[in-house]
């Protein structure tokens, strides 16, 4: 079960270049995505109501997909406008459109209550438009693992120090507590690491000979957006353990929002911000390779585990100190989702 009266990220900006038409399964759902004449992209249901063709296999003339089955033309709201060969459109010749909203280089739906969709609640990720930060949006990544899998990857960042050696992590970090903290709609994980040698990203783009101090800050909330606030600084430059980041040092922003494709499998989209070496094009490419590389890794991670986990699905897990973000995570969606069955408005949370 998900989340409807949400925004979820449907697509990159980039992937309706050509003005589609990009059929794309959201939350088990079939989506088609295009821009009208105008350039504005629009959401439809991807099936045409006549033999239920996805109309993604058709072609966008103008403000209009046709269907490639039999001609039959919708316009931007879902109603058939044209049928070939007859004048009269039948009644109810209609299919279903989606809000969509184009934002920090995403294409943003809202798959619930049209009328909830209030723009006002996508995340506010200001880095990405700010002169003051170097931006990298990220690739396209089709996973197949449940998209709670990568919530809880993303709040447990001890695992760095053992799958992304590379790159993010070291052994530096393990021995250092975490901090939950949960409010009704995030939670927040913190863990800072004194006066130990940064990771090899962050050394090789902060220029740090020694040792750092560190931070890792992650901030989820419903569905699945979640901001991962990494840094380091000079040993001392700042109140360590503190609820801030220090001001002095190197300051990254991963931006995640995985969007369930199915039960079991999920589109990861994502982007990166940064406010140091901004006009260095050589060490924007090292920092896309780099996230990308650390992506990936983890996509090897989550899908092994997610199919252990369908091999054995009533197995008990057992839960360590680490997993107290994700389990808070967890139980604040199913909240959410609860009480959106209930009939519960957002308005009213």
């Amino acid at each position: 079960m998900f989340l409807k009266n949400c925004w979820y990220v449907a697509a990159y900006d980039r992937e309706l270049e050509d003005g589609g038409p990009l059929g794309r399964t959201l939350l088990n759902e079939p989506v088609v995505m295009f821009r009208g004449s105008a350039g504005k992209a629009i959401a439809l249901e991807d099936r045409c109501c006549h033999r239920q063709l996805p109309l993604s296999l058709g072609q966008v003339l103008g403000d209009r997909l046709q269907c490639g089955y039999h001609g039959l033309e919708f316009d931007a709201t879902g109603a058939c406008v044209s049928v070939p060969g007859q004048s009269k459109v039948p009644p109810g010749a209609t299919i279903r459109s989606y809000p969509l909203v184009e934002k920090y280089g995403f294409l943003w739906i809202w798959m619930g209550d049209a009328a909830e969709a209030d723009e006002a609640l996508i995340p506010n990720w200001w880095w990405v438009d700010d002169s003051g930060w170097g931006h990298n949006p990220g690739a396209f990544l089709h996973i197949q693992c449940n998209y709670e899998l990568i919530t809880d990857n993303l709040l447990d960042l001890s695992h760095l120090g053992y799958v992304h050696t590379k790159t993010l992590g070291n052994d530096a970090i393990v021995d250092f507590p975490i901090k939950t903290e949960r409010t009704d709609n995030q939670v927040r994980m913190s863990r800072w690491i004194e006066d130990k040698r940064p990771p090899p990203l962050f050394k090789t783009g902060g220029g740090f000979d020694g040792n750092v101090d560190r931070w890792q800050i992650v901030e989820t909330g419903p569905p699945a957006h979640t901001v991962v606030y990494a840094g380091c600084g000079p040993v001392g430059a700042g109140k360590f353990g503190g609820c801030a980041e220090y001001d002095e040092g190197i300051h990254i922003r991963a931006l995640n929002a995985p969007t369930p494709e199915t039960d079991n499998s999920s589109f990861y989209f994502y982007a990166h911000v940064w406010d140091f070496r901004l006009d260095d094009a050589d060490w924007t490419k090292q920092m896309y390779d780099g996230f990308l590389m650390t992506f990936l890794e983890d996509v090897d991670i989550l899908e092994a585990q997610q199919a252990s986990m369908l091999r054995d699905p009533q197995r008990p897990l057992i839960d360590l100190n680490v997993d107290a973000p994700g389990i808070a995570a967890r139980k604040m969606l199913a909240e959410w989702i609860a009480a959106e069955k209930a009939g519960e408005t957002i308005a009213a949370r």
